[in-house]
């Protein structure tokens, strides 16, 4: 017959999924009796409308019927008071606390000097790839007055949930958290005129106050140039390093310059460059054309110190796809190397 401790260490292997913490560890599981073969427990939650409840009480229940003698589980379930939340947070209940509990390996900004180079776009297809590769991947626009993730990855986009330990990302289909400015708003063609401090203070809460739980990566979309926000992303927030997206144009490579000019005195590492749109194919013969003059991609990369990640091609149908919300769909085949090329860099070997 197990023993009390017994069935205490089997239910320390029962994760929260969202805090990454057992439910012992975090105080979760109260009066826990065993009589006869049956155990009974009540086991606090941080919400009583918790998503992942009916998961963890499977969980629990499996773990300990598994021990010898063990015939049946009785769990209650109840909410955390507010003593309970605050000392799993170390922090005061009405402050926030989300990210005490975030696990984020990898930061990564993807960073253009100038717009309408597709930096949303290639923000969008690296987090897609790095998720189609099994890593636990969040997107985070940043770019506050021009936000367009949402549009791309999501049809019918929800609002965020608010959770007890902060603002809970939209999970697109295939799996990426999101957060943008555009997910909060009532109309999403509404205008956010905002001064700098606004804008700066919402992206530090983008990243403080979303429970964005275990990431392996979280891909922060900058707005273009060397505005408040990229300071704000680059001073508040710990990256590992900015990927540059530019274009064939020299002028592209310019201001490419500056924006790793910014990086530089803010001792951010720059991870790799991007040629986006470096050419076109022919859809009838194959041949392919550089509409936007040939590409220095190589030697801008080699003036920043940093690897050439790849060339993207003009893809027609991207422009269909992200109008539509069904950028999720999209092969990507061009876009994989480039993230594998990214994950060996950062030491983020195979997702197991």
């Amino acid at each position: 017959m197990a023993t009390l401790e017994q069935v205490r260490a089997a239910l320390a292997e029962v994760m929260d999924p969202e805090l990454g913490r057992s439910i012992v560890d975090l105080g979760m599981v109260h009066d826990l009796a065993l009589e006869d073969g049956r155990v009974t427990f009540t086991m606090a939650l941080t919400t009583i409308q918790c998503p992942l409840r009916a998961q963890m009480q499977d969980d629990a229940r499996a773990r300990v019927l598994a021990l010898e003698g063990i015939h049946d589980v009785d769990i209650t379930l109840r909410e955390m008071t507010a003593e309970e939340k605050q000392a799993i947070s170390g922090q005061p209940t009405d402050q926030p606390h989300a990210s005490q509990f975030n696990l984020i390996k990898q930061i990564i900004a993807v960073v253009s000097g100038k717009g309408g180079v597709g930096k949303s776009t290639t923000s969008a297809l690296l987090a897609l790839s790095l998720r189609r590769m099994g890593y636990e991947v969040g997107l985070l626009d940043a770019d506050i007055t021009g936000p367009s993730i949402p549009k791309m990855l999501l049809k019918n986009p929800p609002h965020p949930r608010g959770g007890p330990l902060g603002i809970l990302p939209v999970t697109s289909g295939a799996g990426i958290k999101v957060m943008s400015i555009n997910l909060l708003l009532e109309d999403p063609n509404q205008a956010v005129i905002w001064r700098g401090p606004l804008i700066s203070g919402a992206i530090k809460q983008f990243y403080e106050d979303v429970h964005w739980g275990i990431l392996d990566y979280l891909i922060v979309d900058l707005p273009p140039g060397t505005s408040d926000a990229s300071l704000t992303v680059m001073q508040s927030i710990p990256l590992s390093g900015i990927v540059m997206v530019t274009t064939p144009q020299s002028l592209a490579g310019m201001v490419v310059r500056k924006a790793s000019s910014m990086a530089a005195q803010l001792e951010i590492p720059i991870l790799g460059l991007i040629e986006n749109m470096s050419y076109a194919i022919c859809p009838h013969c194959g041949e392919t054309f550089e509409v936007f003059g040939p590409s220095n991609a190589e030697e801008l990369a080699a003036s920043l110190g940093a690897p050439l990640l790849g060339r993207l091609p003009i893809r027609p149908e991207l422009a269909t796809l992200a109008d539509h919300g069904e950028l999720e769909t999209f092969a990507a085949d061009d876009f994989d190397p480039i993230a594998e090329k990214l994950a060996a860099l950062t030491n983020e070997g195979p997702a197991e």
